[in-house]
């Protein structure tokens, strides 16, 4: 393992395993961290959807997973030979290996570009309009597989409406429920940590949707875990943050190496070190 480099602890807010597989890569890298998931992943409350696409994959253009758990839901259980018309779609790097450890081809993935500004939406339309093959869109079907806030799909509506617009029929489908975690003892014990030290933690923040269950969650010892900084993996969720009433915020690309590297400069720059400019967790009041 690396020397530990010498930074707030990281809290990691994703769901369960990715939680821990996220602490696990962290402590790899000389980084301390600790799960505390706030979003829970479970089955669809209709499993059938997920099976008929399955069973018809080979008629679709392409399919849009809007997460890991999008991956696992619709791969997990399922012994699929991937049809080489048909592209599986993700927006970042995270959910392009999930792809590839279930056994999609190369060829099929299509994800944004290493260099992307960010892994989102965004980014992910630009790269299937840069393909080659690049295709029309009109009369084809796309699934967007995600979750479910309630009963309702979420995720990814910006590139369905783009889809839409470029003629392509698209379809939500829910291959996982997202609903809150709940904090077990050990969870809570991390929470008075935090509250009873926050500039020794950080919070790292992959969706919106955790910061609104941590508040829910938090009680009265909201105000002092808000004085923890966070790392938000795109400006919507540093958005988001600082509506929650944090204030010491940055945001980072939400690959390992952009996280430990903005980790690495923010806490070189906190405590003065260096002869340049670097990013910083800096107050959303400045």
């Amino acid at each position: 393992m690396p020397a530990a480099i010498e930074v707030p602890r990281v809290i990691v807010t994703r769901p369960q395993p990715q939680a821990d597989t996220w602490v696990a890569d962290l402590q790899g890298c000389g980084i301390d961290a600790a799960a505390l998931p706030l979003i829970a992943i479970g089955p669809p409350a209709d499993p059938q959807p997920v099976q008929q696409a399955r069973d018809g994959l080979a008629a679709l253009r392409m399919l849009v997973f809007v997460s890991p758990a999008a991956v696992a839901g619709f791969l997990d259980a399922a012994a699929i030979t991937w049809p080489a018309g048909t592209l599986a779609a993700a927006p970042g790097p995270g959910t392009a290996q999930a792809l590839r450890n279930h056994g999609v081809p190369e060829d099929c993935i299509v994800e944004p570009a290493a260099d992307a500004g960010q892994f989102d939406s965004e980014s992910l339309w630009a790269a299937l309009g840069a393909r080659p093959d690049a295709p029309g869109w009109r009369g084809q079907r796309v699934l967007l597989v995600g979750g479910s806030e309630g009963e309702q799909p979420s995720g990814r509506q910006w590139l369905a409406q783009q889809l839409r617009e470029a003629g392509a029929k698209v379809e939500p489908l829910v291959a996982y429920r997202r609903t809150a975690a709940a904090i077990d003892d050990e969870g809570q014990t991390l929470l008075r940590q935090v509250a009873a030290d926050p500039r020794a933690h950080i919070w790292l923040f992959s969706s919106s949707e955790a910061i609104g269950h941590l508040e829910a969650a938090a009680g009265p010892a909201l105000p002092r875990l808000r004085e923890a900084a966070v790392l938000a993996t795109h400006p919507r969720i540093a958005e988001r943050a600082r509506a929650a009433g944090f204030v010491a915020i940055v945001d980072a690309r939400p690959a390992l190496d952009d996280i430990v590297a903005t980790l690495r400069r923010a806490h070189h720059s906190r405590d003065g070190g260096g002869d340049g400019p670097t990013p910083s967790i800096q107050s959303s009041a400045t």
